[in-house]
């Protein structure tokens, strides 16, 4: 009867389960656009990202018009003078404004999807820390049902050690139990409180929610979403590669650099200059045109070259990021396979065992000794704390492959 006891202990004092809580994706999602709003990373890149874009706007801006004027008189005779006014404007060949414009517009393309890039980042820190909050909360309500147990057993086997039932050792193995316990309790509370100002932070440092409840469960982070392992995972690998913001970058910036070649090779073009000369040498006013030409001997030499350089430095870049996200997703893909067999396997097992009051009974009754007991509730207290640790590095892989979602 004793090793049937003990054989048969209990499954959970929180309910587990693979499929996790439907809707919990909502609650994260609210946190998110709160923080997507308010986090001063995101607002302060906001920022740069639109003086990026105006930066490379400038370089295909004309160039400033000249004025000038020159006033002149005889050296013998100073009634004899002579003005000149001159207004001009250079500028580059017509042809090159359009090639840098359509370079600029991939630029930009490439500064936004940076930008998507930095935000799914900051996006995927959060949900971390709400993933994070999720597993010390349900490790709270796992510690906190152990800590009451343990003051339970304290309390009756002070009184048992009173009538003389109980003997010093046991009742000290007890209370040690409590006063680890209590402290394991706390540390994870402080953790929780930790994880909740992480995220406050985030958020610029504004209050995610105002409810007299527990910030936790005010925000509806007590269970995990819905977080399926892909069948098909080559599938989905290629839809996310292709919706990766990061490759869509170094992609516009590879288009760009092709454009910055044909706006090198159009360097050799002429420059122009047209103005407005007003003389007055002659003793009355002559009008005319300034017309001017600029040859790029010295200034556009190796460009071409520089270019071309540049371009491919890039397309090394762009293939290279392509591999490493690739390989970054299968290998996160691995993992997160791996976790759930051995999340099903630790669920297949505490759906055999019994109650963990029988446990409890036993104890009590005499049939099992004070130190089975300790030895068998650890079992059963610390194979559920791993359950959770399992859970939660489960739904970080997957929110890692699925962060282009964001």
């Amino acid at each position: 009867m004793k090793k049937i006891i003990i054989a048969t202990i209990t499954a959970c004092i929180i309910p587990f389960s693979l499929s996790f809580g439907e809707g919990r994706e909502e609650a994260i999602h609210a946190v998110l656009r709160q923080i997507e709003a308010n986090n001063k990373e995101l607002q302060a890149n906001a920022q740069l990202i639109s003086s990026q874009k105006l930066e490379n706007k400038t370089n295909n801006n004309l160039a400033d018009p000249t004025l000038s004027y020159a006033y002149l008189w005889d050296s013998k005779n100073s009634d004899e003078t002579v003005g000149e006014l001159v207004i001009s404007q250079s500028f580059d060949f017509p042809t090159l404004y359009a090639t840098r414009g359509k370079m600029n517009r991939l630029k930009t393309n490439a500064l936004d999807a940076q930008a998507t890039a930095f935000r799914q980042q900051i996006l995927l820190q959060a949900k971390e820390i709400c993933l994070d909050i999720i597993m010390l909360q349900r490790q709270q309500s796992l510690l906190d049902e152990r800590l009451k147990n343990a003051e339970e057993l304290s309390a009756m086997y002070n009184k048992r050690l009173e009538t003389g039932d109980a003997n010093a050792l046991e009742t000290n193995k007890i209370n040690l139990e409590l006063l680890n316990v209590r402290t394991e309790a706390r540390m994870n509370a402080t953790a929780l409180n930790n994880k909740l100002k992480e995220l406050t932070a985030l958020n610029g440092n504004q209050t995610l929610i105002v409810s007299d409840r527990p910030v936790a469960e005010a925000l509806g982070l007590t269970e995990y979403p819905a977080a399926p392992l892909p069948v098909n995972f080559q599938q989905v690998c290629d839809e996310l590669l292709a919706a990766d913001p990061a490759l869509q970058s170094l992609h516009g910036e590879s288009a760009a650099a092709r454009k910055q070649i044909s706006a090198s090779k159009q360097g050799w073009l002429p420059k122009l200059e047209l103005g407005y000369r007003r003389n007055t040498e002659s003793g009355h006013p002559l009008n005319g045109v300034v017309v001017g030409f600029s040859f790029p001997i010295f200034e556009n030499r190796s460009k071409v070259k520089m270019a071309k350089s540049q371009a491919l430095n890039i397309d090394y870049q762009k293939e290279n990021a392509a591999l490493q996200a690739s390989s970054a997703l299968w290998q996160l893909y691995e993992e997160a396979r791996n976790l759930h067999t051995s999340m099903e396997e630790y669920e297949r097992t505490f759906r055999q065992q019994q109650d963990l009051t029988l446990l409890k009974q036993a104890l009590m009754g005499g049939q099992i000794s004070m130190i089975e007991y300790f030895v068998e509730i650890s079992v059963v207290y610390q194979s559920k704390m791993n359950l959770l640790q399992l859970e939660n590095q489960y739904q970080k892989a997957m929110a890692q492959i699925f962060k282009s979602r964001l």
